[in-house]
């Protein structure tokens, strides 16, 4: 766990869920995508299971209240012969943006990171996140690559 004066970092716990998953709704608002219940208990299910390869974090106010989520992942770099950790999510309640809450949970993954051996940190974001990008573009270097998505065949 990380601790600031105002801030401090760590694994999601159980009473966590109610925060977490208005943080999560939050977070599914603003890429315009559905979050039925369903979703929220399974992904909630993935953060707490220890043998599931999703970890989460959150950034919690002094007052201990979760304000910022961040969900990431190890992934195989086979190029590299190397594994990397993935940002799947990251979102901070509009109300704190700006406050510092986001670099103490990308501080925070970076640490993690190396202790675990990974080799990079990396991530996704649309195009039109501008506030998120002026951040990024602070934090990490901005790749050349574009992202695709391809549909798996209907049974």
């Amino acid at each position: 766990m990380t601790t600031t004066t105002r801030w401090t970092v760590g694994a999601p716990e159980a009473a966590d869920y109610p925060a977490w998953r208005e943080l999560f709704r939050g977070y599914c608002a603003f890429y315009r995508v559905p979050m039925p219940e369903q979703k929220a208990e399974l992904v909630w299910s993935w953060l707490t299971d220890p043998e599931h390869e999703l970890s989460g974090l959150l950034v919690r106010d002094a007052g201990g209240t979760p304000v910022g989520l961040a969900h990431y992942r190890p992934f195989s770099r086979p190029l590299h012969g190397a594994v990397g950790g993935f940002l799947d999510d990251l979102f901070v309640a509009p109300g704190v943006r700006g406050g510092g809450a986001v670099d103490e949970l990308l501080a925070r993954l970076r640490e993690i990171a190396a202790e675990r051996g990974w080799t990079t940190v990396r991530w996704i974001t649309a195009d039109d996140n501008h506030r998120a990008r002026s951040k990024y573009d602070q934090v990490a270097t901005r790749t050349m690559f574009v992202t695709y998505d391809m549909a798996p065949d209907q049974p």
